[in-house]
């Protein structure tokens, strides 16, 4: 039988068949030996064939299709391991806060450039404007040019009050979208505001995993009614780069990406090379400074600071 994964706790995964039927089912051992350096071999999005076992009425896996992409983190505890957050997706949105909590600059560019190293389309979703004065409303425009101005989409809502959430609902049609952000930046309730009865979901998926697993460290995934499906992510605390080399890290930064070609070196890192094209353009005011910023602070290894 042929399944996708909707839900992980680590030990036990949820497949749901293309007639909406859904197993618990587990992994055989041999995934963990593939030569897969990750802390999770399966992931929510993931498309595998199962087999049920008798009498049990739970299913083993057996195959693990190929991805068509997926985005990954360092482990927060295991530096050198890496955890698949979700795969196979058609987008992510990374649900941002200028306040309660801050959501930092450097921690939108580095989900940015995983988004870019893994080839998914992603766009910014700024919550709580029920809490912006007229100076915050300053600076978050000022935030969304930034983006907006090397070409990510930026939206701007209020899960509390429900404003823009129309705009949010239309992105979502018919793709599979990832949901990402800090803890407290109001991921959940936005989530709800797009599924009203989500509430009772959640308290099932709650039973669901009452096994003694770790529910916090997984993503789940929640299918829409207009078509479609949202994984939602537990809050990241940190973000660490991973599986990008020094020299190709500026291919995930657009605008970087742009001139790259017209250094005069190929090998240029665009740091205090001459003939740097990015550097010219940084100087010009063409590339904003807190961007190259994250560029020197990823290039130098210090990719997990919130």
């Amino acid at each position: 039988m042929q399944g996708l994964i909707t839900k992980s706790t680590g030990s036990w995964y949820q497949a749901q068949t293309p007639e909406g039927q859904r197993y618990d089912c587990r992994i055989k051992g041999k995934f963990r030996i593939k030569g897969i350096t990750t802390t999770n071999p399966i992931a929510v999005g993931d498309v595998v064939d199962f087999e049920i076992e008798p009498e049990q009425g739970t299913g083993v896996i057996t195959h693990l299709h190929p991805r068509k992409n997926y985005i990954i983190r360092k482990s927060i505890n295991l530096s050198k391991q890496a955890q698949i957050i979700a795969a196979n997706l058609d987008q992510a949105l990374l649900v941002v806060t200028l306040a309660s909590p801050r959501t930092s600059l450097g921690f939108i560019d580095r989900f940015l450039v995983t988004a870019e190293a893994y080839d998914i389309p992603a766009k910014l979703i700024f919550n709580k404007l029920d809490l912006f004065s007229d100076e915050g409303l300053e600076i978050l425009q000022a935030y969304k040019a930034v983006y907006e101005n090397i070409g990510y989409p930026c939206y701007q809502v209020s899960a509390l009050e429900g404003t823009n959430i129309d705009e949010v609902q239309t992105l979502l049609k018919d793709k599979i979208t990832l949901f990402s952000g800090h803890s407290g930046v109001g991921k959940s309730s936005l989530i709800n505001r797009l599924l009203p009865d989500l509430d009772l979901r959640t308290h099932q998926i709650s039973e669901w995993s009452d096994k003694g697993m770790h529910t916090t460290t997984f993503a789940e995934m929640f299918e829409l009614p207009q078509g479609g499906f949202i994984i939602d992510t537990p809050g990241i605390r940190e973000l660490g780069i991973i599986d990008i080399e020094k020299q190709e890290l500026s291919h995930f930064f657009p605008e970087m990406r742009e001139r790259m070609h017209d250094c005069r070196f190929n090998n240029c890192r665009h740091i205090n090379e001459p003939g740097c094209a990015v550097l010219e353009a940084l100087g010009d005011g063409e590339i904003e400074p807190s961007r190259y910023e994250s560029y020197l602070s990823i290039y130098n290894g210090n990719d997990t600071r919130s």
